[in-house]
């Protein structure tokens, strides 16, 4: 098992909010009304977590190991949520989200594919990462700084407790796995040729709510994320270019095999595609 390893790991760097944020540092003067309106759609997109965890428990009911890790990230997502609306409390009440607001975000997302699930979900804490790196560097207020810069860490954490499970996936599962992930590698890999952000609360996930059945689309402004990537904290080019590299690096990792670009990426996934449908069709042509 996994959890047990992956539990005292993430218990040795778990920051707390009362005594590892340095909320005296605030400075009212360097912290504008536009920056603390992204705060809050932050804190309401972290509120994702919720729903996230239930499609999780729900799609992993056959891995208890998977399930138990949970616990640990979904108690440190909620946290996120929890000290981004702390700030709000103390320093602009005004725009605390609402308990309807947050309980927006709280849908029914479709069963999914396990593995794809896991894969996606890595992919997402690897953007997030650098997404809460380049807003710490857009805030010019202290506290929000230090907070951002605090869950990028943690996002990267997470991301490798998901590798974790994904070689036991390939180590259980082989091409099946594989595949699984570079196909999802390959779509989290080409943001640069879709019009929206490649992430899991912008993705469609329940066909018979849609258009509103992203969590982007249920916040109170739900053209935020794009004017935030944007305009805001300047996620550029360069900077989607470290997200790539660092997914293209992990997939080298993981499948032992050098991608330099999401081409070479794909290609590996047609090659892995064509053995398995090779391997589907023996038994057939065997029987024939």
């Amino acid at each position: 098992m996994l959890y047990p390893e992956l539990f005292k790991q993430l218990e040795s760097v778990r920051w707390d909010m009362d005594k590892d944020i340095p909320w005296d540092s605030f400075d009212a003067a360097k912290l504008s009304d536009e920056q603390a309106r992204t705060i809050k759609m932050n804190a309401i997109t972290e509120w994702a977590a919720l729903p996230a965890t239930e499609m999780f428990l729900r799609d992993n009911r056959d891995d208890s190991d998977f399930s138990a890790f949970m616990s640990i990230w979904f108690f440190e997502e909620q946290k996120h949520s929890l000290v981004l609306m702390e700030y709000l409390r103390r320093f602009r009440p005004d725009l605390v989200p609402t308990e309807a607001e947050l309980h927006e975000i709280r849908f029914e997302f479709e069963p999914a594919p396990a593995l794809e699930t896991l894969m996606l979900h890595f992919c997402g804490e690897v953007r997030l990462n650098h997404w809460y790196r380049r807003a710490s560097e857009w805030h010019t207020e202290p506290v929000i700084k230090h907070i951002y810069q605090t869950l990028s860490q943690d996002e990267a954490r997470h991301g490798g407790a998901y590798l974790r499970y994904m070689k036991r996936a390939i180590a259980r599962c082989g091409n099946e796995a594989k595949a699984a992930f570079s196909k999802v590698g390959v779509l989290m890999a080409s943001a640069r040729r879709t019009a929206q952000a490649l992430h899991p609360t912008n993705l469609h996930v329940n066909k018979n709510l849609f258009p509103r059945d992203t969590i982007q689309s249920r916040l109170p402004d739900p053209q935020w994320l794009e004017h935030w990537l944007d305009k805001q904290i300047n996620f550029d080019a360069a900077w989607e270019g470290k997200v790539v590299d660092r997914i293209l690096h992990n997939m080298s990792l993981l499948l032992d095999r050098s991608f330099k670009s999401v081409q070479e990426l794909n290609r590996y996934r047609k090659e892995l595609t064509a053995t398995l449908a090779a391997a589907g069709a023996a038994p057939v042509a065997k029987a024939a």
